[in-house]
């Protein structure tokens, strides 16, 4: 993740409201950074796994909602930091409006990109738990490891292999198993 010039581009709301749809970026403490695309296998895990989340807060009639990117978190007004997310789950209606989530999602997933993996790892999970996110999984498909960051219980940095079923802290009742998920990749 660069900032979007060799110089740091300070941005505000206004400006990055208008940016083109084409540029995707993601700002911390005022400073927009440019977002790489996303590969196959990216997209792969991405569908599987919002696709998993849904079907399960269907069944339950649960209120929470499936958020995958291109969608606009913003975590912080002052200094401006705003996310995209791969895979989110919202359970507070009142933070959805039609531009993007204002504040922190209850269950973020963000699947690495090679070219970047210390985003995920370090930036983001500060930038999550500082906000009140209340779970993170970082899912890293080249390492075949997910690691699961359950904030709300304290708990940081438990990793599981894709021969595992991981459990979703924010539910009682739901676990993945990644074998499924690393179906997809193969």
């Amino acid at each position: 993740m660069f900032a979007l010039h060799e110089q740091l581009e300070y941005m505000t709301l206004e400006q990055y409201e208008k940016l083109p749809e084409n540029v995707r970026v993601e700002i911390f403490e005022d400073i927009a950074y440019d977002m790489a695309g996303a590969s196959s296998t990216h997209q792969r895990i991405s569908m599987r796994l919002s696709t998993i989340l849904n079907n399960y807060i269907m069944e339950k009639d649960g209120k929470c909602e499936v958020f995958h990117a291109p969608y606009d978190v913003k975590l912080s007004d002052d200094p401006l930091t705003i996310v995209q997310p791969d895979i989110m789950v919202i359970c507070d209606p009142e933070k959805i409006d039609e531009k993007r989530c204002n504040g922190a999602p209850d269950f973020i997933i963000e699947i690495v990109s090679p070219g970047n993996p210390e985003n995920d790892y370090v930036r983001k999970l500060y930038y999550y738990e500082k906000s009140g996110v209340r779970e993170y999984w970082i899912v890293d498909p080249e390492r075949k490891i997910v690691t699961v960051n359950d904030f709300a219980h304290g708990v940081l940095s438990v990793q599981h292999d894709f021969s595992e079923t991981v459990k979703v802290n924010i539910y009682e009742d739901l676990e993945i198993d990644f074998k499924e998920v690393e179906a997809v990749v193969l």
